[in-house]
C-alpha cells in the first residue's frame, strides 16, 4: 500500500472519529448555548478566510492584483443587493479587465 493511500485511510478514520465524538460525548443532549453561537460562526469565518487567501496569496507571497479589485467590486455589488449571479459576473469582469490592463 502506498503512502498516499495510508494518508487517505488515516484521514478518513480521523474524520469519522471526530464526527462521532460529538454525539458520544453529548449523549443526545443539545449543544450548550455558549458553543452553539461559536459553531454558527465557523462557516462564515472559514469562508472569509478562504476568500482572503484566494485573493491576497500567491503561494507564500502576499500579492495585490486584479483579484483584489474583483473582490472589491463584488463587495460593492453585494452592498447594493445585486443578485448572486450578477455579483459573480461583475467580479469576473472587473478582475479580467484589471488583468488585461496590467499586462
Amino acid at each position: 500500500m502506498s503512502a498516499v493511500w495510508i494518508v487517505v485511510i488515516v484521514s478518513g478514520v480521523g474524520t469519522l472519529a471526530l464526527k462521532a465524538t460529538g454525539p458520544v460525548l453529548l449523549g443526545g443532549k443539545p449543544l450548550p448555548d455558549r458553543f452553539a453561537g461559536v459553531v454558527g460562526l465557523l462557516g462564515p469565518a472559514l469562508l472569509a478566510a478562504l476568500v482572503a487567501i484566494g485573493t491576497f496569496a500567491d503561494g507564500q507571497r502576499l500579492v495585490l492584483d486584479g483579484r483584489v479589485l474583483g473582490v472589491g467590486a463584488a463587495a460593492v455589488a453585494i452592498r447594493f443587493r445585486a443578485p448572486v449571479l450578477l455579483v459573480v459576473i461583475i467580479a469576473a469582469a472587473v478582475t479580467a479587465t484589471a488583468r488585461a490592463f496590467a499586462g
